[in-house]
């Protein structure tokens, strides 16, 4: 200790240094009560300062590193707690590593992270690639199973609110009205007239218990509107229900 030019004590470096190096032993550690008293017992003999330049009687690196990297815990290393606590260079060493360990881990959470944020990224990648494998842009899915028109009835007499479809869509994947029958269909794409603009034909199956029917009618050509969808089996009446093309 020294004093100021105003007559206040001040700390040496080597006080600095010392009180540097027990935060640094003291950072993130968790301690149960015997190893802080182990900890202050050693910080208290290393403030005397016990030179060593010949390292006479030092622990190997070895013991060093695991009290640093904590791979040792204090209370395993006891019979070299009385020359821990009177030799500065195993103390300055032990400070060293701890000061790399600290680095080291903040390297690995960095690392951590990154893999993270990669993991998240190619996730949201492959979900996005499986979906569009499943349900392509292309293709739009018709759910027909609510609705309900006669025969040969004019749809505009039931208020029924229109399907809608995207000119983009070459594709349909129609879930047939509850009671419909697998096989053969005929698909058409009616004015509102009832001029046939578009038509197709498919196979109905039955599909996690739903009536499925697949078409290939390309849309793209179709101006934006109303139309008609109409399904028939072969030989009956066209079933018409209204379809907004968007």
């Amino acid at each position: 200790m020294h004093s100021d030019p105003d007559g206040k004590l001040g700390r040496t470096a080597q006080d600095n240094h010392l009180s540097e190096s027990r935060q640094i032993l003291y950072e993130k550690e968790e301690f149960n009560k015997d190893e802080k008293r182990v900890l202050d017992l050693l910080t208290r003999g290393l403030s005397r300062e016990f030179p060593n330049p010949q390292r006479v009687g030092c622990p190997d690196s070895a013991v060093l590193r695991g009290i640093a990297f904590r791979k040792l815990r204090l209370a395993e290393v006891d019979k070299w707690l009385d020359h821990l606590s009177s030799c500065s260079p195993c103390y300055q060493e032990i400070t060293e590593l701890r000061k790399q360990a600290a680095s080291q881990r903040r390297r690995t959470q960095a690392w951590i992270a990154v893999a993270a944020v990669v993991i998240f990224v190619v996730t949201g990648w492959l979900w996005v690639q499986i979906h569009h494998s499943v349900q392509p842009p292309e293709t739009a899915v018709l759910d027909l199973r609510e609705l309900s028109v006669a025969r040969g009835q004019n749809p505009s007499q039931t208020n029924q609110r229109p399907l809608e479809i995207s000119r983009s869509a070459k594709h349909l994947i129609l879930e047939l009205p509850i009671g419909s029958k697998e096989g053969s269909y005929d698909v058409a794409l009616l004015s509102e007239s009832g001029s046939q603009i578009r038509s197709a034909s498919g196979t109905a199956q039955l599909q996690n218990q739903v009536v499925t029917l697949r078409a290939d009618i390309d849309v793209s050509i179709v101006r934006p509107g109303l139309y008609l969808l109409a399904l028939r089996q072969p030989g009956q009446e066209w079933i018409q229900y209204p379809i907004r093309v968007f």
